[in-house]
């Protein structure tokens, strides 16, 4: 009698709680950076989730070292390409008070008013990207005509249309070309009037608020345990913005006009509101530079250095209000013209590994509502 094997086979419900690890990303290796999910689900709910990160390592960290206080800005210049010109100032601040040096008053207002139309250009990204994700193509063309407005004038004064390298330890490259403070006056009115339509085209829109309303609710014990910033705190009722708590550069002076926004939900929706609503508030912090500038006698928009830039020996710690949330810099030296040590703290590696307490108990569904609301970078996550 020839010998028979028998197989059973799970069909039915056993077969759906049968848990399964599921790969989001990454996509491809050409693209200019990849997160990776790793999911484990159960049918159609996310159990597990976990944020692979380290595809785009491009150790900005030990080059740091090898690099003079001149050529590390463009290193960190390119860390969050959405916020070059607030990568920046990170590092100039922090050498600068290094060397305990006091920048010109001009250099200082038009720092703050370059990090404010940055800080525009990076939440427009968002706004437009963010709908189409859900499924929304129309907002993103809007947003890239308003970004083009921007870009036209950031252009202007700096040479660059995403890396500006602006910024110089002391104060900036060079003075405002002549009549660019009123044809910048002009790009944030223009951008300024055609906002309405995030505010009525997506906020407005009942398939956007369904698909966000309510979607992924981030506790603020689990903003402050992960150490998430900027909008996506401030969504879930953290009040916090280093402009207004720890005021540097000229946002002292513009107490009057800064505007903490928060919301107390914590999800999808909660954070696409408080960017929105902080790009209205950088617009009028734009304005209130432009004025100030205006009221300026002509001067002087940096410090003369020495051909060979070097640091005392001791350590400090800047930080500043990225678009994206807290970026720090934690600088070591050692006398040289090099730096020792500089430890980069950068807004989206902390806010992305909320994922892990956000995603689990979601649906599969949700995943793309949620990941979108955490408008991260991804090139500020690998160092």
């Amino acid at each position: 009698m020839t010998p028979t094997t028998e197989t059973t086979v799970g069909i039915g419900g056993a077969a759906e709680s049968t848990d399964m690890v599921l790969n989001i990303g990454p996509q491809h290796p050409s693209t200019h950076g990849v997160l990776r999910l790793r999911l484990l689900l159960d049918g159609e709910r996310i159990r597990r989730a976990e944020p692979v990160v380290g595809y785009m390592h491009r150790g900005a960290e030990k080059l740091f070292e090898a690099r003079d206080y001149r050529q590390i800005i463009m290193l960190a210049n390119r860390h969050d390409w959405l916020s070059a010109f607030s990568n920046e100032l990170g590092v100039v601040l922090g050498v600068e008070r290094m060397l305990g040096m006091e920048v010109p008053a001009r250099a200082v207002w038009t720092r703050t008013l370059l990090a404010e139309l940055n800080r525009v250009l990076n939440h427009l990204m968002f706004l437009g990207s963010y709908p189409l994700e859900l499924g929304g193509i129309t907002p993103v063309f809007y947003a890239f005509r308003e970004r083009e407005v921007l870009q036209n004038v950031m252009e202007e004064v700096s040479g660059g249309r995403m890396h500006y390298m602006f910024n110089r330890v002391g104060g900036l490259k060079e003075d405002l070309p002549a009549g660019w403070t009123a044809r910048a006056r002009a790009a944030v009115a223009a951008v300024r009037s055609r906002m309405d339509v995030y505010d009525d085209l997506v906020l407005g829109n009942e398939i956007f608020r369904g698909r966000t309303r309510g979607v992924g609710r981030l506790a603020p014990e689990a903003v402050h345990a992960y150490g998430v910033s900027g909008p996506i705190a401030r969504a879930s009722g953290v009040d916090f913005d280093l402009r207004r708590d720890e005021p540097y550069l000229a946002y002292g002076e513009l107490q009057d006009t800064l505007k903490v926004v928060t919301r107390s939900e914590g999800d999808c929706l909660a954070r696409f509101e408080c960017l929105l609503e902080q790009t209205h508030n950088a617009l009028d912090l734009a304005d209130a530079c432009l004025g100030r500038i205006a009221e300026l006698p002509p001067g002087p928009v940096n410090q003369r250095l020495p051909k060979v830039l070097k640091a005392p020996e001791g350590h400090t710690y800047a930080w500043t209000e990225n678009p994206l949330g807290i970026n720090g810099y934690y600088l070591v030296s050692k006398g040289d013209k090099t730096p020792y040590r500089l430890k980069l703290r950068s807004a989206s590696y902390n806010n992305i590994q909320a994922l892990t307490e956000l995603l689990p108990g979601t649906l599969v569904a949700d995943m793309v509502a949620i990941l979108g609301s955490m408008f991260f970078v991804v090139g500020d996550i690998d160092k």
